[in-house]
């Protein structure tokens, strides 16, 4: 988005855009079982002393128990083995969230290869007015989805909006596949962008609130994986519209399959522990600690959330409360990161890797921008690996850089006096790069770091207003890059796009705060007081 995290549109009028998980405790009798299947002498040794020294250990500081029939040692084999799988309660839950941004990136793509078939099927070829019209209304229903979240989510909590939310995605699907007229196909778009704009919000910020501390950023990684995942079966399944032109209408009526998943799906997943804590259901909002992160974290993680919860002055907080620090300076930070991070070019990128692309003989409009969806995956599973490893600031300097050079890359194979067919392939090396490192950190870091530094009361309403000044700036370079590259060449419009992404590498090192390990209520409380701790969770 940039996923969710955020993640981007093509232009209004582009045709182009863009070995187990459950190891069973083991004993003597599975060790020699599991070796017949295929675990190595090596492996199987090194268990059953394990195993024989545990239980030696147990009969020392218990010499009266039968340890057969008497007590089971309470420490797990998979902690003295290196296995952690505290992730995995938590992560049914975060997987179906991110149903929705499958959705966004799935939206994002379809238009790409049928606009001109849907023009001619609906009586508006050849305007091209109309037919950005089209694509753009997305917008102004996302734009008008994201400031309404806010006041959702503070009523009803993100499960529950998430899960209405789906309604508008699969009417606007169905009325768009069905549309006979401008009009029906221009509401279904408005209403499927109404819907998008929701989730965009409202997707970060319940991964952040339900994941582990430890595991947060991996998962909220899980945003810009969606959105390439639809990306990529959005272009896969659109190959065929450019031999039948009615196709267009199976490929929004495949949009409403996922919508009425993530209404069921979101109807068995944990509302966020947070806002429980925040609306006074502390029963709930318990056993849903205790069922994602784990008995033993309960008492310090609730006693951590109520620490919040229970210092908040105005419950119901407006938005005149972003103008009064610390809020202001959070919808700073988020506001610029979404300006800077379309700014930096990745809406022009996207839409001229087609041409791009055609100069090396890929001629296919939905292929080329199939092979940038797949490196935008690739960069996004980098991110979810790295996320929690390396932190959010360093993926977020690290990916700016890259992007500033993959687009000087590209500048010079443009200007400079090398052979035709070098060049091209030169500007294919760059494009792909610019993709990865986006997808590496502006792309998912974005979306994951402002609901993280924003405080419980204020959380969606910075997220909102980041998300609305995204969706505009979107719209606003959408508009004019065609214009710029016709007046001043592709070469200086890409030096300036690398011009702004080493400022945005600038702004990121000296506004982001690091929030790796360290808990929501950690993180407010730092924030708060103006006093960066570094202590880890």
């Amino acid at each position: 988005m940039a996923m969710p995290s955020a993640t981007v549109l093509f232009p209004p009028y582009s045709k182009f855009a863009s070995a187990r998980l459950f190891p069973k405790r083991l004993d003597f009798s599975t060790c020699k079982s599991r070796k017949r299947k295929g675990l190595s002498e090596s492996r199987t040794g090194t268990l059953r002393k394990l195993l024989a020294a545990r239980s030696t250990e147990d009969r020392q500081q218990n010499p009266g128990e039968n340890v057969k029939g008497g007590k089971q040692n309470s420490r797990p084999l998979r902690e003295e083995l290196g296995w952690d799988f505290s992730w995995l309660p938590a992560f049914p839950h975060v997987l179906t969230a991110s149903m929705a941004n499958f959705l966004f990136g799935y939206h994002i793509g379809v238009m790409n290869g049928p606009i001109e078939a849907i023009a001619k099927e609906l009586g508006f070829n050849g305007n091209p007015f109309l037919e950005g019209l089209v694509v753009s209304i997305f917008i102004v229903g996302a734009f008008i989805g994201c400031i309404s979240s806010s006041s959702l989510n503070e009523k009803l909590g993100c499960r529950r909006t998430l899960q209405i939310d789906a309604i508008p995605l699969i009417i606007g699907a169905l009325l768009s596949a069905q549309a006979h007229s401008l009009d029906e196909i221009l509401w279904g778009r408005f209403l499927v962008g109404l819907g998008i704009g929701v989730n965009t919000v409202l997707v970060p910020i319940y991964i952040s609130e339900v994941s582990p501390t430890r595991y947060r950023g991996s998962f909220g990684s899980l945003c810009q994986i969606g959105t390439c995942l639809g990306i990529i079966a959005s272009l896969s399944l659109a190959l065929p519209s450019e031999s039948d032109p009615h196709w267009w209408r199976s490929l929004l009526f495949i949009a409403s399959g996922p919508g009425l998943l993530l209404m069921l799906g979101m109807h068995f997943a944990a509302e966020s522990p947070r806002w429980l804590c925040k609306v006074g259901r502390l029963i709930d909002a318990e056993r849903v600690v205790r069922n994602l992160w784990g008995e033993t974290n309960v008492e310090s993680s609730m006693k951590e959330i109520l620490s919040v919860t229970e210092n908040i002055s105005n419950p119901k907080a407006t938005w005149l409360d972003l103008l009064v620090e610390p809020h202001k300076k959070v919808a700073f930070i988020g506001g610029s990161l979404f300006i800077l991070q379309q700014l930096s070019g990745i809406n022009g990128v996207l839409y001229f890797s087609s041409l791009t692309f055609s100069d090396v003989g890929i001629t296919s409009g939905s292929l080329a921008s199939l092979y940038v969806g797949i490196t935008n995956f690739a960069g996004a599973l980098m991110a979810l690996f790295l996320m929690d490893k390396q932190g959010r600031k360093k993926l977020l300097v690290g990916s700016y850089l890259g992007m500033a050079f993959s687009m000087f890359v590209i500048a010079l194979a443009i200007i400079s006096p090398m052979d035709e067919d070098l060049s091209h392939n030169v500007s294919v090396v760059g494009t792909l790069m610019y993709i990865f490192s986006f997808a590496i950190g502006a792309g998912p870091v974005t979306g994951l770091v402002i609901p993280e530094l924003s405080s419980a009361q204020m959380r969606s309403k910075i997220m909102g207003f980041s998300f609305s000044i995204h969706w505009i700036f979107n719209f606003l370079v959408g508009l004019y890059f065609l214009e710029l590259v016709e007046k001043f060449g592709v070469a200086p419009v890409y030096g300036a796009f690398g011009a702004v992404s080493i400022c945005s590498a600038i702004f990121a090192a000296y506004f982001i705060v690091e929030t790796k390990g360290r808990s929501l209520e950690e993180i407010e409380m730092s924030v708060t007081s103006s006093m960066p701790s570094s202590d880890q969770r």
